[in-house]
């Protein structure tokens, strides 16, 4: 069976294990049920994910001249500290901002690779923490803008790491942490006009994965570079799919690709 389509970053649902959907235009594949399956991966050409155009993708899906022009890719994506919708102070489209970052965030923590602090909106909990690969998270603070979560996490990564080590992440070799001993050791780091937002009893979420052999030495498959590829499936996690000669294929930051993907 043969599919093609646009990459977008693979939907989830929270099971255990999580259960992972490549959704395409007209169609979409569960994932979990081609675990030790062959599949072939075949790169087609390239669409935007804004103006749809066959031009080679910049970052997160989008050609170049889109990336620096559509609010889904503004600095404050990346960086929540820059947000200034709450201000009434437009970016490159205020209504946008206003819809998304004028909304509960959540400051959390998880454990990807070691701990980490993290900022999302709380509708994207846990998905946000499906997509890191994190095996355990907890939220810290929640605020009603991105602006406040934005300052708390610049405050924090002073004293935890903002980072995910794809590779350790991947090999799966992460160790159990306290999480409610990590959130209280860093409540003190909090600002203070956010202090009042502060979770101060909560429990961490565990995430399981839906993986059947986890790679020693991952080698990221670059379509770019290499076309056409052939393996069986081992695992999902994060955003990758794990194969059995240990590559592994981050879907999401293969966005705006065009594929086909057969399954023996």
């Amino acid at each position: 069976m043969t599919y093609q389509g646009v990459l977008t970053k693979m939907q989830t649902e929270y099971a255990s294990p999580i259960q992972y959907y490549l959704v395409f235009e007209n169609d979409f594949i569960n994932m979990n049920q081609l675990l030790e399956k062959n599949i072939s991966i075949e790169f087609v050409r390239y669409r935007c994910l804004n103006c749809g155009l066959d031009k080679p993708i910049y970052r997160q899906g989008f050609c170049k001249s889109c990336f620096f022009d559509v609010p889904q890719a503004a600095d404050w994506i990346m960086r929540p500290e820059l947000s200034t919708a709450h201000l009434g102070k437009e970016d490159r489209d205020l209504e946008y901002e206003k819809k998304m970052q004028l909304q509960p965030h959540i400051v959390y923590l998880a454990n990807s690779s070691s701990v980490k602090v993290g900022v999302t909106r709380k509708s994207q909990v846990p998905t946000r923490w499906i997509d890191q690969g994190a095996h355990e998270a907890i939220e810290i603070v929640e605020v009603p803008n991105r602006y406040l979560a934005g300052i708390t996490e610049v405050a924090l990564k002073e004293h935890v790491s903002d980072k995910t080590n794809w590779r350790t992440m991947l090999k799966n070799d992460i160790e159990d942490e306290n999480l409610v001993e990590w959130r209280e050791r860093l409540k003190q780091y909090i600002p203070d006009e956010v202090m009042e937002y502060f979770i101060e009893s909560n429990s961490e979420t565990n995430l399981e994965y839906p993986v059947h052999q986890y790679p020693l030495k991952p080698k990221s498959l670059n379509l770019g570079k290499t076309p056409s590829y052939q393996g069986v499936l081992k695992g999902v996690k994060g955003q990758y799919l794990i194969f059995e000669d240990q590559t592994v294929f981050n879907v999401r930051s293969n966005e705006g690709l065009v594929v086909n993907i057969a399954i023996q």
